[in-house]
C-alpha cells in the first residue's frame, strides 16, 4: 500500500492506493462541456440518478415473420463484420454471440428501423462504475444506446444502462440483476438532410429496456463521442448496427431489424 501526495489549490490531498488494485473507475466529471441545454455537464456525475422500476419477467418470443435476423438460434456470424471489412472475431455458441476484441457492425445498413436486442452482462461481477459490463448498441454506427451493468452500480447517468450516451439518462433504471438477460426495443428514426447535405432533422429514438418505456421519441444532439457531443454530418443519415467491445465479456442473442417503410397509401 502506498499513499499519493496531490497539491490542489493548497490542499494536499492523500489517496491510498493499494498494491495490485486499479482505483474506482470514476461515477462523473465536471470538467467536460455543457449540453446543448445548458443544465449539466456532459458525464455529470451530480446529475439526479434515475428512479429504479423493477421489471416484469422476460418472455423471449420469435421475431416477427418480416424480421431480418442478425442474431438467432441457427444462425451465423455472417450478417456481421469487424469495422475495416474483415470475418467476426467473435465467438458464437447455440445462437449466442460474446463481446471479443474490437467493434463489429453490420453488413446492411439501415435508416429507420425496429431494433430488438437481448444481452447479458457478467454474473460474475467486477469493477464499479464503467467498467462492470460495459459494451453498446449504435445505431447507424453513430447513436448509442449504453450497454452497462446497472443494477446497484452508481455511475454518471447519461452513461448508465439504456442511457443515450452522453446525452439523455433513461428516464427510469429499469436493470435486472448481472448475468440475467436483458432486452431492449428500440424505435428509431434516422437524421434528415436536405440535398446538398445541409441538416435538417435530428435523429430520434424511442427505447423500452425489459419492456419499460426509457426514451420516448427523444431527438439525438448529435452523435455519440466520449466527453463531448460530435456534429451531424451527411453520412449519419444511414449506417449500420454496431456492437461495441469495451473489454467486458458482455453476451448477445435474439438481435432482429425490422425496416420501416411506412403507411401503405
Amino acid at each position: 500500500m502506498r499513499a499519493l501526495l496531490t497539491g490542489l489549490l493548497g490542499i494536499v490531498v492523500v489517496t491510498i492506493v493499494v498494491a495490485g488494485q486499479q482505483p474506482p473507475a470514476p461515477t462523473g466529471y465536471d470538467d467536460t462541456p455543457m449540453q446543448p441545454n445548458g443544465r449539466w455537464h456532459i458525464h455529470d456525475g451530480k446529475r439526479p440518478q434515475p428512479p429504479i422500476v423493477t421489471p416484469g419477467a422476460m418472455s423471449p418470443a420469435p421475431p416477427p415473420q418480416d424480421a431480418i435476423v442478425l442474431i438467432g438460434a441457427g444462425a451465423d456470424r455472417s450478417a456481421w463484420q469487424m469495422m475495416d471489412g474483415a470475418a467476426v472475431t467473435w465467438a458464437m455458441n447455440n445462437g449466442v454471440l460474446e463481446t471479443g476484441k474490437g467493434l463489429i457492425r453490420t453488413r446492411a445498413e439501415f435508416t429507420d428501423y425496429q431494433l430488438h436486442v437481448e444481452f447479458a452482462t457478467p454474473k460474475d461481477v467486477k469493477g464499479n462504475s464503467q467498467e462492470r459490463g460495459n459494451s453498446g448498441v449504435f445505431l447507424n454506427g453513430k447513436f448509442e444506446i449504453q450497454v452497462l451493468d446497472s443494477y446497484q452500480n452508481i455511475t454518471y447517468p447519461d452513461g448508465q444502462a439504456s442511457a443515450m450516451y452522453g446525452q439523455y439518462p433513461p428516464m427510469v433504471n429499469a436493470s435486472r440483476p448481472p448475468g440475467e438477460w436483458q432486452s431492449y426495443d428500440i424505435l428509431f428514426a434516422s437524421p434528415r438532410f436536405r440535398p446538398g447535405g445541409t441538416f435538417e432533422k435530428p435523429a430520434i429514438v424511442s427505447v423500452l429496456h425489459n419492456g419499460i418505456a426509457v426514451h420516448n421519441a427523444t431527438a439525438f444532439w448529435g452523435p455519440t463521442a466520449h466527453k463531448k457531443i460530435d456534429p451531424y454530418t451527411p453520412d449519419n443519415a444511414k449506417g449500420p448496427i454496431a456492437l461495441q467491445d469495451h473489454g467486458n465479456p458482455v453476451r448477445y442473442r435474439n438481435i432482429w431489424i425490422r425496416p420501416l417503410k411506412g403507411y401503405s397509401e
